[in-house]
């Protein structure tokens, strides 16, 4: 019965993204092994009903939202599950409580699969415990409680600390957060890169609407914020400064939710720092937290006390760090030590070894440098250094990000050039997405069109755009290249060419992760024959 799985063996919890495939599902059920499964509500039932019999150690299936459509052997309600309770004594659960030790595992984290397979990532009691003590505390968060940062400030942290904790609406990225932020007023928030830049694109697009004379007042607010919080510590803001965020950015931040908001939190993947500077000019600082699954989450982190920008702060008190192999500039790889380190990948001790050395440090595969204060910064992943024909290595984020930064109209840029003669780039175009299948589509962004309309162009849709059809935001995407070469510290790291794709990159397209991170594999594959044609001859 379902009461005997859990009382004759330690419970395990294991999450699934709401967005992955029924293969994906399978593949995470089937290499955890998976006894339950618990699904929110009939679309995710269906998901697993369409894989349940290639997973020969399933034993029943629990829904608990909504009421069963069907009844099917195994498959149980809310209602029905919590209604097994009483048939368990106190002396039955007490001895599966005592049971527990701290050395054994807690939690598997499957990795997103970025560079290859899903990894269990094994957590124990004790990486758990320790993690949510030292982590700092964070309050509101809204991430997909299959990732460890939510699971350790959702869950863990929420416990040690007695904090009160709100979920967003499943369909938060396609609308509904600021309206959950403005109905909770959170003291603590935070999200993915993608989280924010949802909520800047919202910002814009109500400023857009604006008459002249408040667009203008809001722009002169937002300036003054920027260079202050750029140039000033937090205490030290001019009369200037006071004045506009008083007037002007009060207000703006009591309508996104925020008017009680004290620590602002961004972590899971890298963000852009034209992301970073467009809150400093509403006076919010996005603190960045960063470690791994592997890490139990949190290694370092920043803070009110502890910021700088575009840096993941400090190391988190109680763990250890290093950096191996550093080059002339000060990058090396950033290795992690301490308590929160996890036990190992479920069934792949090679893997394990790979990632841990003999003294224990856990190697992160990221680039960074530390400065003489001790904040760290992320230069990039190993895995997706660039190495030239030439030999000359270059860590693609930096180009991307400053491509980006010098385009508002571009949403994606990777760069190519891994054993090739020269740097390319696809890029990408900024553009709506369909809030039922969350596709992007072909229609450009309200941000995409006015900066086309500042060019003299007449273009509302990315087909509009490509294949050379708009002559002057192609001339205008050169000009910014052209920009960004110019501060290119040598030729090697100059881009030669680049291709607008008809389609923006998603998760449902494959070409992001379930933390919105760049799947440079898959789109490698995807768009192969654009790539080979940059190089022929």
């Amino acid at each position: 019965t379902l009461n005997k799985l859990f009382l004759t063996q330690s419970i395990i919890k294991i999450s699934i993204y709401t967005t992955n495939s029924p293969d994906a599902c399978l593949y995470v059920a089937n290499d955890s092994r998976a006894n339950i499964i618990v699904v929110e509500n009939q679309k995710q039932l269906d998901t697993i009903l369409e894989v349940k019999d290639k997973l020969p150690h399933l034993k029943a299936i629990v829904q608990y939202s909504g009421s069963l459509k069907e009844k099917l052997p195994n498959l149980y309600s809310w209602e029905e599950f919590m209604g097994l309770g009483p048939e368990v004594s106190d002396q039955e659960l007490d001895e599966v409580i005592c049971s527990q030790k701290a050395n054994q595992c807690c939690v598997l984290i499957y990795t997103s699969g970025t560079t290859g397979s899903p990894k269990g990532v094994m957590l124990s009691h004790d990486n758990i415990t320790w993690t949510a003590h030292h982590a700092s505390r964070a309050g509101d968060i809204y991430l997909p409680l299959s990732h460890i940062a939510a699971q350790i400030y959702d869950l863990w942290t929420g416990i040690q600390w007695g904090e009160q904790v709100s979920f967003a609406q499943p369909d938060a990225l396609k609308g509904s957060l600021i309206d959950t932020l403005r109905e909770v007023t959170p003291t603590a928030h935070m999200g993915v890169p993608r989280v924010w830049e949802k909520i800047v694109e919202k910002i814009k697009e109500g400023i857009s609407r604006c008459g002249y004379m408040k667009r203008k007042l809001v722009t002169w607010a937002m300036s003054v914020s920027l260079e202050a919080n750029q140039r000033l510590p937090k205490d030290e803001k001019s009369f200037l400064f006071t004045l506009a965020d008083s007037l002007v950015l009060q207000k703006l931040r009591a309508e996104l939710g925020f008017s009680n908001c004290m620590k602002f939190f961004s972590g899971a993947a890298p963000i852009g720092s034209e992301t970073l500077q467009f809150f400093l000019g509403l006076n919010i600082r996005l603190y960045e937290a960063y470690g791994m699954s592997e890490s139990s989450g949190p290694h370092f982190m920043s803070g009110p006390k502890v910021y700088r920008f575009s840096s993941c702060g400090k190391v988190v008190p109680g763990c250890q760090y290093k950096l191996v192999n550093v080059d002339g500039d000060g990058n090396g790889e950033v290795c992690f030590c301490g308590r929160n380190i996890f036990m190992g990948f479920l069934n792949l001790k090679d893997k394990t070894k790979e990632a841990l050395d003999e003294d224990g440090w856990l190697q992160s595969g990221d680039l960074g440098k530390v400065d003489e204060d001790g904040f760290l910064y992320i230069t990039g992943r190993i895995k997706e250094l660039i190495i030239t024909a030439g030999g000359e290595n270059i860590p693609p984020l930096p180009i991307e990000d400053a491509v980006k930064q010098e385009l508002p109209i571009i949403s994606n840029a990777m760069l190519i050039g891994d054993k090739r003669k020269f740097l390319s780039m696809l890029l990408t175009l900024k553009c709506t997405i369909n809030p039922e299948t969350t596709e992007p589509t072909d229609i450009l962004s309200l941000e995409a069109v006015e900066f086309c309309q500042r060019l003299g162009s007449q273009s509302t849709k990315v087909s509009d755009i490509i294949g050379g059809k708009d002559k002057l935001v192609y001339q205008s995407i050169e000009e910014g290249i052209a920009r960004v070469n110019s501060k290119a510290t040598s030729n090697a790291q100059r881009i030669q060419k680049c291709t607008i794709l008809g389609k923006d990159f998603s998760i449902v397209g494959g070409e992001l992760g379930p933390t919105m991170k760049l799947r440079r594999p898959v789109v490698l594959q995807m768009h192969h024959s654009e790539i080979e044609s940059f190089y022929r001859e």
